[in-house]
C-alpha cells in the first residue's frame, strides 16, 4: 500500500499535472462562485475537456475542479450571504457577519485555509483507513441510516446558537420543507398543491437564496433608500492578512 502512495505522490507532483491541477482549481473557482452550480456540477460540465488527457493529469484536473469549486461557493456566502450549496450553509453563520464587519479578506482567507486543512486530511483518511471504512459501510442497514440521521437532527437542534428550542423549530421548518414533492417509493405527491414544480420538491438552491441573499439585498437596498451606509470591505492581499 505504501509503495502505491509513493508513486502517488510522485505522480502528483510532476510539473505536467500540476498545470493541469491549477487549471482546474481556476476553473473550479470561477464556477464555484455561481449560486446553485456545485462541485459535481463543474465536474459534469467540464468532464469532455479531460477526454483527450492522460489519466493521471485528467484526474488531477477534476480534482482541482472539484475543490475549487468547492471553495469558490464560500465567496458568494461570505460576501453576498447567499450559500450556493448546503456545505455552505454554516459558512455563512460567521463568514457573513465578518464582511459586514469590513474583514472580508480574513473570513475568505479563513475559509481557503480551512478548506486545504480539510482536504488534506480528508486525502490522508480515505488512503489510510479507507478499507476500514468500507467495511463499516456495508454493514450499515435502515436501523444504523435512522439512527445516524436521527443523529443529524439532534446535533442540529443542539448545537445551533441561541435557545435549544430554536434549533428544533429549525429542524423542523427543514423537514416540513423535505416532506414537499414525490414520494420516492409511493409515487404519491405530498403537498405541491397540483403544482408540477413542486413534484420534486422545493429546490434548496431556490429556499437559500430566498432566506438569505435575497432578504440582504431587500435590506441593503431599504438602507440605501433611507440614505444610510452599507457595508463595504476591500479585499485584497493585506486585508486578508489574519492577526494575531
Amino acid at each position: 500500500m505504501w509503495d502505491n502512495i509513493v508513486l502517488g505522490v510522485q505522480t502528483a507532483f510532476h510539473l505536467h499535472n500540476l498545470f493541469f491541477a491549477l487549471i482546474g482549481v481556476f476553473i473550479g473557482n470561477l464556477i464555484g462562485v455561481l449560486p446553485g452550480v456545485g462541485a459535481l456540477t463543474a465536474i459534469s460540465m467540464l468532464l469532455p475537456l479531460t477526454y483527450s488527457l492522460e489519466p493521471a493529469a485528467a484526474l488531477m484536473m477534476l480534482a482541482g475542479l472539484y475543490y475549487g469549486s468547492s471553495y469558490g461557493g464560500a465567496v458568494t456566502t461570505i460576501l453576498l450571504n447567499l450559500p450556493g450549496t448546503p456545505t455552505h450553509a454554516v459558512v455563512s453563520i460567521d463568514g457573513h457577519p465578518l464582511a459586514r464587519q469590513g474583514r472580508a479578506g480574513v473570513a475568505l482567507m479563513m475559509a481557503m485555509i480551512a478548506s486545504f486543512i480539510g482536504a488534506t486530511i480528508g486525502v490522508i483518511l480515505i488512503n489510510v483507513a479507507g478499507p476500514l471504512f468500507v467495511k463499516i459501510a456495508f454493514k450499515f442497514g435502515p436501523a444504523e441510516y435512522f439512527s445516524l440521521m436521527l443523529l443529524g437532527l439532534l446535533a442540529a437542534s443542539t448545537l445551533s446558537s441561541g435557545s435549544p428550542l430554536k434549533g428544533i423549530a429549525m429542524v423542523v421548518i427543514g423537514l416540513i420543507f423535505g416532506i414537499v414533492g414525490t414520494d420516492v417509493n409511493t409515487g404519491i405527491a405530498r403537498f405541491t398543491f397540483n403544482l408540477l414544480e413542486l413534484q420534486d420538491g422545493l429546490a434548496l438552491v431556490a429556499v437559500a437564496m430566498g432566506l438569505f441573499g435575497i432578504s440582504d439585498v431587500l435590506r441593503n437596498t431599504n438602507r440605501i433608500a433611507q440614505g444610510q451606509e452599507t457595508t463595504s470591505s476591500k479585499i485584497g492581499w493585506r486585508a486578508m492578512r489574519v492577526e494575531k
